[in-house]
């Protein structure tokens, strides 16, 4: 069943005014949790199979009232991770994820960014995810950088995607140079015809959907890996969340 912040959430405090444009949910809106729940495999036989787990929110386009069309998509993706922080991990993290002026601020305060960046339409990709992480929650990132695009992808990353959701179970983020929008991958699926992620898409805008929409709309999805950008290089960047 799909459970609103409101209704089922509250141990993630969204906080502040619903006026205040940029918060990180309007109250009068929800967000939709576990939005791949349902989604059949994508293999009629499948080998391997490694997926998040635990719970975490849908973060979209606009989803607090600001409309960050075209350059927000890294900061919802980093939203949807810090959601499973908070509902999974107990260390430092809280119960807010952070607005996207709060990582605007992060990335100023570490050095990475000039005091210009704070109020930007700037987008940020998966190093800054781990600047984010590691300076708001003290949570460590792995980065994997594949250069070969999508035939790499095949041989390497998908290996590492799955001992990462074996061991840690959190989501990732994944972005490019040529396919340079920012999505997140929930699992990995493998099998004789090849292997898929399943990707959940930011770059959805407007009201909230439940997940049986979503998937219909494919904004959350098994993407096989063959599909992706042969000509572009691919980062993925991995909360290290094991206890």
């Amino acid at each position: 069943m799909d459970v609103s912040v409101a209704a089922g959430c509250e141990e993630i405090n969204q906080g502040g005014s619903a006026s205040e444009e940029g918060n990180v949910l309007n109250t009068t809106k929800s967000l939709t949790r576990c939005v791949h729940i349902g989604l059949p495999d994508p293999l009629t036989r499948t080998v391997k199979r490694s997926l998040i787990k635990g719970n975490y929110l849908y973060f979209h386009y606009g989803c607090d009232g600001l409309d960050d069309r075209g350059w927000g998509c890294g900061y919802r993706t980093i939203q949807t991770m810090v959601s499973w922080l908070c509902f999974n991990w107990t260390s430092k993290t809280g119960n807010t994820p952070p607005s996207l002026p709060e990582m605007q601020q992060a990335l100023v305060a570490v050095g990475d960014k000039p005091a210009s960046f704070s109020g930007s339409r700037d987008w940020i990709g998966t190093f800054e995810a781990s600047l984010v992480l590691d300076y708001l929650y003290d949570v460590p990132c792995k980065l994997v950088h594949i250069r070969g695009g999508g035939a790499e992808l095949e041989q390497v990353a998908v290996e590492e995607l799955h001992r990462h959701f074996e061991k840690h179970g959190s989501p990732v983020m994944m972005g490019g140079d040529r396919d340079n929008s920012s999505k997140g991958v929930l699992g990995v699926c493998t099998g004789d015809q090849g292997s898929y992620l399943l990707v959940i898409d930011p770059h959805y805008y407007g009201y909230e959907l439940d997940k049986t929409e979503l998937q219909r709309r494919g904004w959350v999805a098994w993407k096989r890996v063959s599909s992706l950008d042969q000509s572009s290089f691919y980062n993925l960047c991995m909360p290290q969340t094991a206890k």
